[in-house]
């Protein structure tokens, strides 16, 4: 037995002991700091939930989603709340931190996963509020719900992939953590949250299947709502998810020796 293998197992579990810290860290700042603490974690989408509720029930007459459509919003509203912040912040994960990342011999792309798991756990708080509008709007839950750890762990591999591609490619283009907020802002609308796949006309549909995350928020909805079942968006979600975990993890080490430099 080589030095190399005995201290790779000792090497992957300070990884995982920093990872653990960096993300814990990012919990107890988020929290302490803040009056509200957890509700923080369920305002925003339960505010937006609420405005989406009276615009399509109150103000007009709805012609997409389906009832309960206040539980139709929340489970697709909740994983985009944590893909949105998780990808803001990607945008700025190593200028925030630049001397210890910079000075810590940890793996670089710990900053990144860090804020996958941070935003992930503040995700899984929020899933209470989702069951409790599911039992007092008395949502039907059928089989599907099994498959919502397989929608987790795909957002996870997504946002892991996106992370690694996002943070260096910012460091080194100063203008691209704009661009990402304005990307995200249209993805919002290109993404159904407010509507389902099977709303979308046309050649729309067969388009919006190209977006992960509507394979993704199909999964975390069939367990509410199967007819929102698409098999062919769901397998387009997982394979363009893995590929882009692909991409980023051949692109993070490419950048990684640029990315230093620029700190």
């Amino acid at each position: 037995m080589t030095p190399a293998t005995v201290g790779a197992p000792g090497s992957a579990r300070r990884s995982l002991h920093s990872l653990w810290l960096l993300s814990s860290r990012d919990l107890r700042v988020r929290y302490s700091t803040s009056a509200l603490g957890y509700l923080w974690s369920v305002l925003d989408p339960l505010v937006m939930s609420g405005i989406y509720w009276f615009i399509f029930t109150q103000v007009f007459q709805r012609s997409v989603g389906e009832d309960p459509y206040i539980v139709f919003l929340i489970t697709a509203l909740l994983p985009w709340v944590w893909f949105n912040s998780a990808v803001t912040d990607f945008t700025k994960a190593f200028k925030k931190d630049a001397r210890l990342v910079r000075s810590t011999s940890i793996p670089r792309s710990i900053w990144v996963t860090r804020i996958v798991l941070s935003k992930g756990i503040e995700f899984l708080f929020s899933i209470p509020v989702l069951i409790l509008f599911a039992v007092f709007a008395g949502a039907q839950v059928s089989w599907g719900v099994l498959l919502f750890p397989v929608a987790v762990l795909l957002q996870s591999v997504l946002l892991v992939g996106l992370g690694l591609i996002v943070a260096p490619l910012c460091v080194m283009f100063g203008d691209l953590e704009r661009t990402t907020r304005l990307i995200l802002r249209a993805l919002f609308y290109a993404s159904p949250i407010i509507y389902g796949v099977g709303n979308l006309p046309g050649v729309f549909a067969d388009l919006a299947a190209f977006n992960p995350l509507a394979g993704i928020f199909t999964l975390y909805r069939v367990g509410f709502f199967p007819d929102q079942w698409d098999a062919m968006t769901v397998l387009i979600g997982a394979v363009l998810s893995v590929g882009i975990l692909g991409v980023g993890l051949w692109l993070f080490p490419r950048l990684e020796r640029p990315v230093l430099k620029e700190l």
